[in-house]
């Protein structure tokens, strides 16, 4: 399957370059996976389209400050760092910006040499593993010295943090937001347990993974990068006893979705876990978990797009995103949303 198939035409100014002053204040598109309606509604509306017993599922993950601008020691070049996957005590998987001067003995120094980066190993397209050398404790230096890794379509700056947090974010680790969940507020929430839906959450550190660009022209051929996943025993138990009772189970975003299928892959049924996962879903994949999602709008070209024409029909997919483009919806991390139902 070519990689061009999940191509469209986007004009920039539909990129959204700043949150909505109200997190539930985006448009949430319906899209009918059964019989193809779409329907153009706002987020605000989205407990309309549960029902009691529910299962919504999040991913409790917190973007860490993980963007750094150094100074290769000895020569002066800039270097930049984006933290991706901590592999052990210091030692740190890194996608390193002007990446051709940093070599295995290579140090980067942030702020005066408070932080330094050690090369250890060198891997494919600008990846490194580092070794940080520091005194105190990294994370509170991290977020002294790092920047919110925001993506590179976003140009303008963003004045409050903690809109690209989630407000249920609390594990620490990603290097990128859950970016459907950035929809939802604690009254969201409040009425959904109203209406009898059960919420429970998923971890998945979000990585190279998820938002790398794919760079080859079949889809077969693109190798998605690791990402550390968890899931404890009580949503475990939530999610079986849904699949036992026939109720459903509705994903906020890519990553929660990401979690759920490694996890059944694995096990044939939903178990406390913790792993890494190089999970490819595209169209031809056979589903086991979900039943709606909630996701944002994606990329031309991009991984998470090709996972939600596998959950609905292509052409239903590509035909909504024509007509999300006329009606001049925003798009990607900051943008509005799509709900994608069986009903």
């Amino acid at each position: 399957m070519k990689t061009s198939e999940f191509d469209y035409e986007l004009p920039e100014e539909l990129i959204a370059q700043t949150p909505l002053a109200d997190r539930t204040g985006s448009r949430m598109m319906v899209v009918h996976k059964e019989d193809g309606r779409i329907e153009d509604t706002f987020f605000s509306r989205i407990a309309d389209y549960f029902h009691p017993g529910d299962v919504l599922v999040r991913n409790n993950t917190r973007v860490i400050p993980a963007r750094l601008f150094g100074t290769k020691e000895v020569t002066g070049a800039h270097v930049e760092l984006l933290l991706l996957r901590q592999e052990e005590a210091d030692i740190w998987e890194c996608l390193v910006g002007n990446a051709h001067v940093v070599k295995p003995g290579t140090f980067v120094s942030f702020h005066d040499g408070e932080l330094r980066a050690e090369c250890i190993s060198v891997g494919e397209k600008g990846l490194r593993r580092m070794k940080m050398h520091y005194q105190g404790i990294f994370n509170e230096l991290l977020d002294r010295l790092g920047n919110v890794p925001l993506p590179p379509y976003i140009r303008e700056k963003l004045n409050d943090p903690e809109r690209y947090q989630t407000v249920y974010a609390k594990v620490e680790g990603s290097a990128a937001a859950p970016t459907a969940g950035l929809h939802f507020t604690d009254e969201i929430f409040e009425q959904l347990k109203e209406k009898g839906v059960i919420i429970t959450e998923v971890t998945l550190h979000v990585g190279l993974g998820t938002f790398r660009p794919m760079d080859t022209d079949t889809i077969e051929e693109h190798v998605m990068h690791e990402e550390v996943y968890f899931m404890s025993q009580e949503t475990a138990d939530i999610l079986n006893a849904a699949k036992r009772d026939h109720r459903r189970i509705i994903a906020i975003g890519t990553t929660s979705v990401r979690t759920l299928e490694s996890v059944w892959n694995r096990f044939g049924r939903f178990e406390a876990c913790q792993g890494e996962t190089t999970l490819f879903i595209y169209p031809g994949y056979v589903w086991h978990t979900i039943d709606a999602m909630l996701t944002n709008f994606h990329l031309p070209k991009s991984t998470l797009l090709m996972m939600i024409c596998s959950f609905a029909d292509k052409e239903l997919i590509m035909k909504a995103y024509e007509r999300a483009v006329q009606e001049r919806y925003r798009f990607f991390s900051f943008g509005d949303c799509m709900l994608i139902t069986n009903e």
